[in-house]
Order: structure tokens, then C-alpha cells, then sequence
């Protein structure tokens, strides 16, 4: 499942400069070793944060003693490990095989988990944002907010959203020269460093419904530059259309003895123009992707309503409700479970 998360600071004021969101990434990157979730793409700005999480299901079977002490690696240091490892020999040594389950579970309940890992990752920054400024008390305005997000078009759609953030609110023009968000971390972190988990993250966001892997290797290519044009709404190429005899919109090409290759060339021309147009779209403040509970296509959102039937009133017949307001580009693509009326555009 994947999810777009969003907590604000309290009272909505300015707490993070730099070194406020060098220290969220380190803490949402150790919480993302730790949990077994995936961060797909992420902002962090001065008074609040977005992140397009992935949670995978538990794998079959639990995790391993290895696994379990390399996951506690990621938070932990390295006494408390030892002294996990050590209860851990001594259980299996004995036969106590009860006592290591209970033991696996005082830390694996905190993992592949939505809540856990937001209440983690955002308890951690706190902490350190309490003791190093001398201070007590909550930072942020509620726990957090979630939208389901469906994989394919909705999660690539999201991405991209979070990270032009920061041209939305005038910081920068190009989203590349933000560097406390995955497309910025991606385009200048290195191949060795995070900037490769980045590449990774939006991969998976933008392709895993192709059945790419989350692997930084296929970000070079047509997918960076495919989310490049969407991010900076360029490139849209004008179309000759026409309508055939039977009502039909077609691509105008000359089709007698034309090659197949300039047809499917100027179809994914088409394709991608559609995707031009929903970057114009995310320019604009979408309250759908932060208030709409459930995004993707009309069969993903009906699915979870049918899911999830007793939450909604007797009347209610089907789940999917059209985009409206700066989303309406979107809309026929993808559908909310929350029909907005007030406050469309929202924050």
C-alpha cells in the first residue's frame, strides 16, 4: 500500500531551515532502514513535510535473527544490539523458542506499519528538535494526515506533486535545486550516497506498476526525463488531430505506407502531452491530494469503498468521485473517495 503523508508543525510556523531538514531526511531514512517501509518521494519544508510511503506487507514467515539485528542496526547502537543478539542465542539455545518470538515482537510491531512508522520517525526529530533548542512540548499540529495512494498513474502523480512543493511556493523554479526532496536529492546526491535511494524511491513511484524494481539503475533514460517533463510542464508538442467517419478521435498521419514506428512515435507524443497538462495541474495548491482520502483510478477507489462499505452512509452507492476545481485535468484519470466541494484548491 502506499500512502501520501502530511504533518504540519504547530501554530504553522517557520521551525525548519537547513539543518532542520538535514536532520528530518537522516531521521526519515534510519526510520525507512528500520521499518522495512520505502519512502518513494518526499519534501520537507520550513513548517511542514510530505512523504509518498510505501508499506509492504510483513514477509512470510517473520524476519530472521539476522535480519531483526540488522534492522536494529539502523536505530540502535551497537550495545543494545549486542545485547539483543546475546537473549536471542541464549533463547534458541535453550529451546525457548516463545521467548524469542516475544522478543522479535518488542521491535517488529514497530515494523511495516503506516502509524508506527510516522509516530517513530516523528517522536525521533522531536526529541532532537526539543533538546537541542531547550525546549518541551509537542511540534507538531496533529499526528498526521494519509491519502491511499493507487500505484501507476496516482503514485507517479503524487510524486511529482510533492516535489514541485517548493516552485509552488516560489523558492525555487526548477524542483532539481531543492535539495531537501527526492527529485533534488536524486539530482544531486551521487551514486554512492542517498541521492541513490532517491532515484530509487521515484522509480518505484513511477514505474513499479510496470514491474520495475525499486532500482536507482533504471532512473537514467526515458524515466527521468518522462518526470522531468512533467515537473517542469514542458516539452507538450501540438497534436494534429482528427475525427474519422465513425465519431473517433485519431492521430492526422498520413497512413498509406507510413512505418509503424512514426505512428507509435507520434502516439506517445499524444501520451505525452497528457502528462503536460497534468503538470500545469500540479503547479496549483490540489486539496485532493491532501484531504481526498483514497486517489487513484476509478476501479481502485471503488474497490476500497466496497472494502471499507460500513464507514460510509446507507445512501452512499459507489466510491469514486470526479476531480474537480485545479484537479479537473486530472479528471476521467484519476478519482477521490471524497467528493470537495468547500476549499477545493485547499494548501
Amino acid at each position: 500500500m502506499i500512502y501520501h503523508c502530511v504533518s504540519r508543525v504547530v501554530d504553522r510556523r517557520f521551525a525548519f531551515g537547513k539543518d532542520e531538514k538535514e536532520k528530518l531526511r537522516t531521521h526519515m531514512r534510519m526510520y525507512e532502514n528500520f521499518s522495512g517501509c520505502r519512502v518513494l518521494a518526499y519534501c520537507f519544508m520550513c513548517n511542514h513535510l510530505h512523504l509518498l510511503l510505501e508499506v509492504p506487507p510483513m514477509p512470510a514467515g517473520g524476519l530472521s535473527d539476522g535480519e531483526l539485528l540488522q534492522r536494529l542496526r539502523c536505530l540502535y547502537n551497537e550495545a543494545v544490539v549486542e545485547e539483543v543478539a546475546k537473549q536471542l542465542k541464549e533463547y534458541r539455545t535453550s529451546g525457548c523458542a516463545e521467548l524469542a518470538r516475544e522478543l522479535h515482537e518488542r521491535y517488529t510491531y514497530r515494523m511495516h506499519s503506516l502509524s508506527e512508522y510516522m509516530k517513530g520517525f516523528m517522536q525521533r526529530f522531536t526529541q532532537w528538535f526539543n533538546r537541542t533548542r531547550g525546549r518541551t512540548g509537542g511540534l507538531w499540529e496533529d499526528a498526521f494526515k494519509s491519502v491511499l495512494v493507487e500505484d501507476g498513474v496516482a503514485s507517479r502523480t503524487m510524486a511529482a506533486y510533492i516535489d514541485l512543493n517548493p516552485v509552488r511556493a516560489g523558492m525555487v523554479a526548477d524542483p532539481a535545486e531543492y535539495r531537501w526532496s527526492s527529485y533534488g536529492e536524486a539530482m544531486g546526491g551521487g551514486p554512492r550516497g542517498n541521492g541513490r535511494k532517491a532515484r530509487a524511491g521515484l522509480v518505484r513511484a513511477i514505474m513499479a506498476h510496470k514491474g520495475y524494481p525499486a532500482d536507482a539503475r533504471h532512473w537514467a533514460g526515458n524515466v527521468s526525463k518522462d518526470y522531468r517533463m512533467i515537473l517542469l510542464a514542458e516539452g507538450e508538442e501540438k497534436l494534429r488531430e482528427a475525427v474519422g467517419a465513425d465519431g473517433k478521435r485519431e492521430v492526422n498521419v498520413v497512413r498509406r505506407g507510413m512505418k509503424k514506428e512514426m505512428v507509435d512515435a507520434e502516439l506517445a507524443q499524444l501520451e505525452r502531452s497528457r502528462d503536460v497538462a497534468i503538470g500545469r495541474m500540479l503547479r496549483c495548491r490540489v486539496r485532493y491530494f491532501t484531504d481526498g482520502a483514497v486517489l487513484g483510478s476509478r476501479e481502485f477507489v471503488d474497490g476500497v469503498f466496497r472494502a471499507c462499505r460500513n464507514r460510509f452512509g446507507e445512501k452512499r452507492k459507489s466510491g469514486a468521485r470526479k476531480l474537480r476545481g485545479h484537479a479537473a485535468a486530472a479528471a476521467g484519470t484519476l478519482w477521490s473517495v471524497r467528493d470537495l466541494h468547500k476549499g477545493i484548491e485547499g494548501q
